[in-house]
């Protein structure tokens, strides 16, 4: 029997105009203009997606937590 998560691991990065975050758990991406209507649309994706469902079919514990992993660009080297 595999391990149940307690978390549901998320990706986000950013796109030319909008915030993608994409779960590695689950078949659930959402995007938006701010980090703060993102992580909104994230919970209520992954709500929507796990509603009715039985966590464990998914591998995930009960009332089971998220984990988002930003991705950030470097930047320039500074000129000396």
């Amino acid at each position: 029997m595999a391990p149940v998560k307690k978390i549901i691991q998320v990706h986000i990065s950013r796109g030319e105009n909008y915030f993608v975050a994409e779960c590695l758990d689950l078949p659930v991406v959402t995007q938006a203009k701010t980090l703060d209507e993102l992580a909104q649309n994230l919970r209520e994706a992954i709500a929507l997606q796990l509603e009715g469902e039985n966590l464990a079919d998914f591998g995930l514990a009960d009332d089971p937590s998220i984990l988002a992993s930003f991705e950030l660009e470097l930047l320039a080297h500074a000129e000396t």
